[in-house]
């Protein structure tokens, strides 16, 4: 059985990933109500180690696998569906797919974009917030690159765009 795998990404005007070191700052009203709903079609949340340790993952609605090497980090000890995976990015993928079904990545845009090289990903869900100045940097285009276009949403305060990648022939 085959499984969707989606990743879910907020990005400043400029590009940036984070703004005061979250991404948190990047966000806003419409964006995290897009965020919530977009959680309700998917099994399970996959996140990586730096996104553990510095966005708000204590409350999750979904399982929340941590994809890390030193643990689940103390400030998601509180979460009872957490749990850290020290797999490959690979291994992980399809661990989650296998238990959880269909998986959402909402990760930094490191995980995304390897994600999105190893072929893993069908589905990408990228914010483009007004904001800018922040920091980390993405080449919007080198992401999106090989990627079609489901649908576009302006709304107050960015954007909203739903992109198909081409799936993986492993």
């Amino acid at each position: 059985m085959s499984y969707r795998v989606a990743a879910n990404l907020v990005l400043g005007a400029d590009g940036s990933s984070t703004l005061r070191g979250s991404s948190a700052g990047l966000s806003f009203p419409a964006d995290r109500e897009r965020f919530h709903q977009l959680r309700r079609d998917f099994g399970a949340i996959l996140i990586g180690g730096n996104t553990a340790r510095n966005e708000p993952y204590q409350k999750t609605p979904l399982p929340l696998i941590v994809l890390t090497r030193q643990g689940l980090p103390d400030r998601l000890s509180s979460n009872p569906i957490a749990t850290a995976w020290d797999l490959s990015f690979r291994d992980a993928v399809a661990t989650a797919t296998s238990q959880y079904g269909d998986l959402l990545i909402e990760a930094g845009p490191a995980l995304v974009s390897a994600a999105i090289s190893d072929g893993l990903l069908t589905d990408l869900y990228l914010t483009i917030s007004e904001q800018i100045g922040g920091e980390n940097p993405v080449d919007l285009a080198g992401l999106t690159a090989g990627s079609s276009e489901v649908s576009r949403e302006s709304v107050p305060g960015g954007l909203f765009l739903h992109l198909r990648l081409a799936p993986s022939h492993d």
